[in-house]
């Protein structure tokens, strides 16, 4: 991962942190049910993307060297693991 990606990965992750703390404060306070779902998707929607964002600089370096590498069990090896990786995000 890029040194970049790792900044804007940590930064956003620490913004969550804070959310789902918050997530907790509403709970303990017994906040209006719509109002906690409506920050559980919030929740949902952040990490997500910090997912493509992580997905993104894989595939721009991880498998971009893979396949310019011209090793072929490296680059399929790749390949299959953003497969099956993808596979589990539906």
């Amino acid at each position: 991962m890029t040194p970049r990606t790792q900044k804007n990965a940590r930064a956003r992750l620490a913004r969550i942190e804070g959310q789902v703390r918050g997530l907790a404060r509403m709970i303990a306070d017994d906040r209006y049910c719509i109002d906690v779902i409506t920050q559980t998707q919030a929740v949902r929607a952040a990490l997500a993307r910090v997912e493509r964002l992580v997905l993104q600089d894989h595939v721009e370096h991880c498998v971009a060297d893979a396949v310019a590498s011209g090793d072929k069990a490296e680059r399929e090896r790749k390949i299959e693991e953003l497969i099956s990786v993808l596979k589990g995000a539906t």
